[in-house]
């Protein structure tokens, strides 16, 4: 048995699912999840030693790869300072001026912690800049938890995915709404 194996059949007696996102879960193709051990550039290694190319780039935040030496040292030289403040910093100020800048078709940067944050920002902000306060939303796409502002969610439900598929899917978590 592998070592990711080992850690898979581990983590199921700790972890619901036996992994921290149903993204990572493999129970739709019957496989056990790569467990990581490190990365570098445009690889991952798993703990089993084995060499992948990163396609999926932790989901859009290690675009420019992993572990360049400028970015550890700024990431170090950051982390020095504190990580977390729940308050607002001169970074963030900095960080906004330069990404304006960058996009000058930008005129101000909304910074969030999640997609769902993101999505409910852009709900706003459409509903804000429209007067509208219907908006479509299609099921089964990322991010799943994301529901109208207030918590109001009246859709009807429509699965966009032909029959085939359907049928072939396996609920994440069956018998949960």
């Amino acid at each position: 048995m592998s070592k990711s194996e080992n850690l898979y059949h581990a983590a199921r007696e700790l972890i619901p699912g036996g992994v921290n996102s149903p993204v990572r879960a493999f129970t739709g193709v019957g496989g056990t999840p790569l467990f990581i051990e490190r990365a570098d550039g445009a690889y991952l290694y798993d703990v089993d030693g084995k060499a992948y190319i990163d396609y999926v780039g932790s989901w859009g935040p290690m675009v420019l790869g992993h572990n360049h030496p400028a970015i550890r040292n700024a990431v170090i030289e950051a982390a020095s300072r504190g990580l977390s403040f729940g308050a607002p910093t001169e970074m963030e100020v900095k960080m906004a001026a330069l990404v304006t800048e960058l996009v000058p078709t930008m005129d101000m940067v909304r910074m969030v912690n999640s997609g769902t944050e993101a999505t409910m920002s852009a709900i706003r902000l459409a509903r804000g800049f429209t007067g509208r306060d219907k908006i479509i939303k299609f099921e089964g796409l990322l991010p799943r938890p994301c529901r109208l502002p207030a918590g109001e969610s009246r859709f009807r439900r429509v699965d966009p995915r032909p029959a085939e598929l359907r049928r072939a899917s396996r609920p994440i978590s069956p018998n949960i709404p």
